[in-house]
């Protein structure tokens, strides 16, 4: 399981011209659901997500975690994430969770992440999103369990 993790002062999703979720200081999560993974893997990548110290303490150091800053979390599915990308001009999406399994352990992680953080928001399995977002820093990082 891939998680690509931005610090964010806003994000947001719409489906079809329409917001479908938004978040404010926070993480936007980009979630790749590989055909190997399981149940297991979604817990401990959200773990990693929200304990993951990305936010500024007072001195100014990467030390706070999205717990600690009660931020918000965005989760949006991405099945491009776990592409094989190392020969050719092509992606192979040959590495990525078939769509029944993606959207099983992208509902759990959903779920889960409601019931350790309480409001999140999720973008919308299977669709054709448009995803708006001010990256703060720019800090991104690849996180993968």
């Amino acid at each position: 399981m891939i998680g690509l993790i931005q610090r964010v002062n806003r994000a947001s999703v719409e489906v079809d011209e329409q917001e479908i979720a938004s978040i404010n200081k926070g993480i936007l999560l980009l979630l790749g659901v590989e055909k190997e993974d399981q149940l297991s893997q979604a817990d401990r990548l959200l773990q990693r997500v929200i304990t993951y110290r990305i936010f500024e303490d007072t001195t100014g150091r990467m030390n706070k975690s999205l717990l600690d800053i009660s931020g918000e979390l965005l989760i949006v599915p991405q099945f491009t994430l776990p592409a094989d990308t190392k020969k050719g001009t092509r992606p192979s999406f040959a590495p990525a969770a078939p769509p029944a399994l993606g959207e099983q352990l992208f509902d759990y992680f959903v779920e889960q992440s409601k019931i350790k953080l309480g409001k999140i928001q999720a973008g919308q399995f299977g669709a054709d999103m448009q995803v708006s977002l001010i990256n703060n820093g720019p800090v991104t990082f690849w996180l993968q369990c």
